[in-house]
C-alpha cells in the first residue's frame, strides 16, 4: 500500500503537471468503484472472497441462471446510505434497481443489476486539502450495483489487448459495489489524486470497505478533456479505465491531458476512446472507441421491489456515522493543542490516525510527543521502505512506552532514536532494548555530582567564560559529562548541577 503521509505544502497546484501549453485547462471527472465489506454478495448468500479457488463461491443467482431470484442485501443498502450521507448527499427516499444490459464475458447473465435514474444518493460534495487552499468537488450521484466477475488474460502483458485467451472467474460477480460519480470540475491530475486519497480516507473511517487498491476493492475510471481557458465548451473526452493506484491516477491523467493538447496543437482531433494506463511505458493505450451514447436498454428489474427509505432509517444511519477526518482534525487541535499542520496530517490518513489513537490509549500525557514521532522518524522510515504504518513492526503500546521513558527522564532523546531504530527493525519492546544494551539514562543526582565536579575542576576556562557572561560556555562542560557517561547522563539534571556548582 502506498504511504501517503506528505507535506501538505507540496500539494499546491504549482507542483502539478507541467502542461506544454498554458492556454489550456484540464477538466476531469472521476467514477470511483468501491467494493463493500459485507459478509455476503449483493443479491445472494454467497460469501465474499479474494484469492480463493476460481468459481468456488458462486450460485445460480450470481451466475444468473434462469428462474433464480435475487434478494437485496440490507447491510449493503445501509453501507450505501452511510457513504452517501458522509459525502453530503441527499438520500432518495424511493430507490429502485435496474437491469443494465450489455454483452461482456465477465457477466454470465449478460446484464448487470445497477441503479439508473433513481440512485440512492445525489448532489453531495467532498472537500480536499490542496495545501494552500481547499477545493470542493461536487458529487453527482452515489449508486448501488453488483460487481462483475474477473477475466484472467493469458499473455505476456496480462492485459486483454495482448492476450491469447481469457478465463472467467465469477467469484467476484455479485459483490456489493458502490459507484461514486463526481461533477466534471476537477482541475488537475494532482487534484484528482488528492480527491482519491481523501475519498479513501473517508471510506476507511466509515468502515464500509477495506479499500485495498491492489485487490481492486477501490478503483476508478477517469474522464479527461482539455479546453482553452477562455472557452465554455468542453473538449472531447477520453476515459481511462481501472486505475488502482494514486500514483497511476496522477501519471495517467498527466499523460492523457498532454496528449490531448499535442493533438490539438498539431491540428488533429481528439477521438472519443476508452484507454488504459501502462505503467511500464507511462502512457495510455487504446482499448476501444466509444460511441456517442451507450444504449444499455435500462429497465426496472422485475425481480426486485423498490426500496422505500423513511426519515427514521436515515436518522439511524446518520447517527451511526463515526467521527470523520474534518471532525477529528478539529478535536486534535482543541483537545490536544496540536497545530493545524499536525492535526491535518494526522486526521488525513486513517491508518496513522488510528495508530495515534491506539498509542494514546496506553499513554495520553504527551500527545504532541507521540505526534512528533509519527510525523518525523516513523514517517521517514515508512516512506523509505514504501510501507504503511499498519505493516510496520512497532506496536502502538511500544511507541507509547518509548515516549513515556523520554518524559520520565529514563532515556535521552538521542538514545531514544537508536532505541526506535531497533524497535522498527525487530518489533522489540523498548524496555528490553534498553536493558539489553545498557542504555538507561543516569538520573541519580549523587552519581552525577561527582562526575560534574570533576568536569568543572578540569575546565577552568569554561567556568571563567560562564562567569563573565558567556552562558553558552556551560555547554562545553555538559559535553564533557556526557562524554564521560557515554551519553547516558540526564542532560537537564547535569545542567542544573553544573550551574549550582559554579555559582
Amino acid at each position: 500500500m502506498e504511504n501517503n503521509t506528505k507535506d501538505l505544502k507540496n500539494l499546491d497546484d504549482k507542483d502539478g503537471p507541467d502542461q506544454p501549453d498554458k492556454r489550456f485547462e484540464t477538466i476531469i471527472g472521476l467514477e470511483t468503484h468501491v467494493e463493500l465489506s459485507t459478509q455476503t454478495k449483493m443479491f445472494c448468500g454467497c460469501r465474499l472472497s479474494f484469492g480463493e479457488k476460481p468459481n468456488s463461491n458462486t450460485c445460480p443467482v450470481c451466475l444468473g441462471h434462469p428462474g433464480s431470484l435475487p434478494v437485496v442485501n440490507k447491510k449493503a443498502v445501509e453501507y450505501a446510505m452511510k457513504i452517501a450521507l458522509a459525502l453530503n448527499c441527499r438520500i432518495n427516499k424511493r430507490t429502485i434497481f435496474h437491469r443494465k444490459n450489455y454483452f461482456y464475458p465477465d457477466m454470465s447473465k449478460n446484464y448487470q443489476i445497477s441503479q439508473h435514474d433513481l440512485p440512492i444518493g445525489i448532489g453531495g460534495y467532498v472537500e480536499i486539502n490542496m495545501g494552500s487552499h481547499t477545493r470542493r468537488i461536487g458529487i453527482t450521484r452515489v449508486h448501488m450495483e453488483e460487481d462483475a466477475g474477473k477475466l484472467v488474460h493469458s499473455g505476456a502483458t496480462g492485459r486483454i489487448s495482448g492476450a491469447d485467451y481469457s478465463i472467467g472467474d465469477f467469484n467476484r460477480a455479485g459483490t456489493p459495489l458502490i459507484e461514486i460519480v463526481t461533477e466534471p470540475e476537477i482541475k488537475s491530475p494532482l487534484e484528482a489524486k488528492q480527491y482519491m486519497i481523501t475519498l479513501r480516507n473517508i471510506l476507511l473511517y466509515l468502515g464500509v470497505s477495506d479499500c485495498n487498491m491492489e485487490e481492486g476493492s477501490l478503483r476508478c475510471d477517469a474522464n479527461v478533456s482539455v479546453r482553452l481557458k477562455d472557452s465554455d465548451r468542453l473538449g472531447t473526452r477520453t476515459e481511462i479505465k481501472n486505475l488502482n493506484s494514486f500514483k497511476f491516477i496522477q501519471k495517467a491523467l498527466e499523460y492523457e491531458a498532454s496528449r490531448h493538447i499535442s493533438l490539438i496543437n498539431s491540428g488533429k482531433k481528439v477521438i472519443k476512446q476508452t484507454r488504459h494506463y501502462d505503467d511500464k511505458t507511462q502512457s495510455t493505450k487504446v482499448l476501444r472507441s466509444k460511441e456517442e451514447a451507450h444504449d444499455y436498454r435500462y429497465f426496472p428489474d422485475p425481480d426486485l421491489v423498490p426500496i422505500d427509505i423513511d426519515d427514521c432509517w436515515i436518522k439511524k444511519i446518520k447517527d451511526s456515522i463515526p467521527e470523520l477526518p474534518n471532525q477529528k482534525e478539529k478535536r486534535y487541535k482543541d483537545k490536544f493543542g496540536l497545530s493545524d499542520y499536525d492535526s491535518s496530517l494526522l486526521s488525513g490518513d486513517f491508518e496513522i490516525s488510528d495508530y495515534f489513537e491506539k498509542t494514546l490509549e496506553t499513554y495520553n500525557a504527551n500527545p504532541k510527543g507521540i505526534c512528533n514521532w509519527l510525523m518525523g522518524d516513523f514517517s521517514a522510515f515508512l516512506n523509505k521502505d514504501q510501507i504503511s504504518i499498519k505493516e510496520s513492526r512497532i506496536k502502538p503500546e511500544h511507541l507509547a512506552r518509548l515516549v513515556r521513558l523520554i518524559d520520565e527522564g529514563k532515556i535521552s532523546s538521542n538514545t531514544a532514536k537508536s532505541v526506535f531504530k531497533e524497535m522498527y527493525a525487530k518489533g522489540s519492546d523498548p524496555d528490553d532494548i534498553i536493558k539489553e544494551k545498557g542504555l538507561e539514562q543516569i538520573s541519580d543526582k549523587g552519581e552525577l555530582e561527582a562526575i560534574v565536579e570533576e568536569a568543572v575542576k578540569n575546565n577552568p576556562d569554561a567556568v571563567s567564560q560562564y562567569k563573565a557572561g558567556k552562558v553558552k560556555a556551560i555547554g562545553f562542560i555538559v559535553g564533557q559529562v556526557m562524554q564521560k557517561t557515554k551519553g547516558k547522563a540526564n542532560p537537564a539534571l547535569v545542567n542544573e548541577i553544573i550551574i549550582k556548582k559554579i555559582s
